[in-house]
């Protein structure tokens, strides 16, 4: 890991209106989607820890691992809006880059993360599924193009020159309780 303040930004704030619950609280190997999310974050290193959440029960949780917790009630706006209130509070604690997740890639692992970091002066986004996306590294000469994102379109055209980190596994997506289920028996 390089030796410069590499901000993880778990999104979390989503609707869930596939899984028809808040999907953030779904458990997975006795720890709820969004706990992974941070604790993956945390090993690889990345410091600070900032989560967007939407649901207020998450909070003692994720403090209690470490994470600075904050509430997008600017989530019906879209992803974007998630993005920027991470991405600034990274920027507020003086990060040189940022790492930005999702808590339904229950595949992720830490070496996954560390890879999307080994340059730290450009972008690197993660290779699944015929696309680029999430996980994804952005240095911080482009903290103002993604806090300038409008609307639920991700950070994706932002990645469309950047370094692609193959991981298939991250293909394994939680939307749905059959996509959870699906999880438990590969992962379980």
């Amino acid at each position: 890991m390089p030796a410069v303040k590499i901000a993880g930004v778990v999104l979390a704030a989503g609707l869930s209106t596939r899984f028809g619950a808040s999907k953030q609280l779904a458990e997975l190997n006795g720890e709820t989607l969004v706990e992974h999310a941070v604790r993956i974050a945390n090993e690889a290193g990345l410091s600070p820890v900032i989560a967007v959440i939407l649901d207020a029960a998450l909070i003692d949780s994720l403090q209690n691992l470490g994470a600075t917790v904050l509430l997008n009630r600017r989530t019906y706006e879209g992803l974007s809006t998630s993005i920027a209130v991470g991405v600034g509070a990274a920027k507020a604690q003086s990060a040189e880059g940022v790492v930005l997740m999702t808590c339904d890639q229950p595949a992720l692992t830490v070496e996954h993360l560390r890879g999307l970091i080994v340059e730290p002066s450009a972008a690197a986004g993660s290779a699944y599924a015929g696309r680029v996306g999430v996980p994804a590294y952005f240095p911080a000469a482009m903290f103002g193009e993604l806090m300038q994102l409008k609307g639920d379109a991700g950070a994706r055209e932002l990645l469309r020159a950047a370094r692609a980190v193959p991981n298939e596994a991250l293909a394994l997506d939680i939307d749905t309780p059959v996509d959870l289920e699906r999880a438990r028996s590969v992962l379980g």
